[in-house]
């Protein structure tokens, strides 16, 4: 079966979780909004999708894959729907429960990265409100970040499989959707993540381990891999970030 994504073509965000599954699945897909719009694709065939087309089921926003007849809104829903059909979930129920739970709980971390840079509403621009976002990125690397990272390093030291993997002992698209998170959080907070690493060594190695994947890697490397900007979830502003590291003075002979 060849997938239609549907997603914004010029940023990573949401959609690049399910683009990393397809890609270590070795999938055939379209990502449809970043194909000519002459050949009937492109952003007008997405929002035919979200305002035109009479469907019983219809996805709220991007991403929704279609997959033959079948269309499927939300991120954390479409892997499900991946991990059963390409071996990136557990084959047990409890299994893929539990992988099911780990995305979402991500999920939750990623709307709050998103609402450190928009902390008031994502239909505002950052110059507006940039102080309030200079005191939600302030509480969210002091008590969220070290909170969210904590847990899923737990959860890696506590897989009776050993800390390779996530849920069971083979890779799942939860392994593949905090590499990513790991990634741009390095890219939006490079400050905060060196002050986090040492007491996260499992996470560290995790995303290592994803980046070598021959897949992974090779998709990476492509021109496939949209890069980060500050229109997606992980925006880099220095501000947002732990103040510089105050150097030294040296004292006077």
């Amino acid at each position: 079966m060849r997938y239609e994504l549907f997603y914004w073509p010029s940023i990573q965000g949401r959609g690049e979780f399910v683009r990393l599954a397809l890609e270590q699945a070795g999938a055939e897909y379209i990502d449809v909004a970043r194909e000519p719009e002459a050949a009937g694709m492109g952003v007008p065939a997405l929002m035919r999708w979200l305002e035109e087309t009479p469907i019983a089921c219809p996805p709220f926003a991007p991403p929704f894959l279609k997959a033959g007849d079948q269309i499927i809104g939300q991120t954390a829903n479409i892997l499900l729907f991946l991990g059963a059909r390409h071996d990136l979930a557990p084959a047990d129920e409890a299994g893929r429960l539990w992988t099911h739970q780990l995305q979402l709980t991500l999920a939750d971390l990623v709307a709050e990265i998103h609402a450190t840079h928009h902390p008031i509403a994502s239909g505002l621009y950052y110059a507006d409100q940039k102080p309030a976002a200079r005191r939600r990125a302030a509480h969210f690397r002091k008590e969220r970040l070290p909170a969210f990272l904590g847990y899923f390093e737990r959860v890696l030291e506590r897989n009776p499989h050993g800390g390779d993997h996530l849920a069971g002992n083979t890779l799942t698209y939860a392994d593949l959707s905090l590499f990513q998170v790991m990634t741009g959080l390095r890219y939006a907070f490079p400050r905060a993540m060196a002050r986090l690493k040492r007491a996260h060594p499992l996470l560290g190695a995790l995303t290592g381990r994803v980046a070598a994947l021959p897949r992974i890697s090779a998709y990476l490397a492509s021109k496939r891999r949209l890069p980060f900007n500050q229109q997606g979830i992980f925006r880099h502003y220095p501000e947002l970030d732990d103040p510089p590291a105050r150097k030294a003075r040296r004292k006077s002979k």
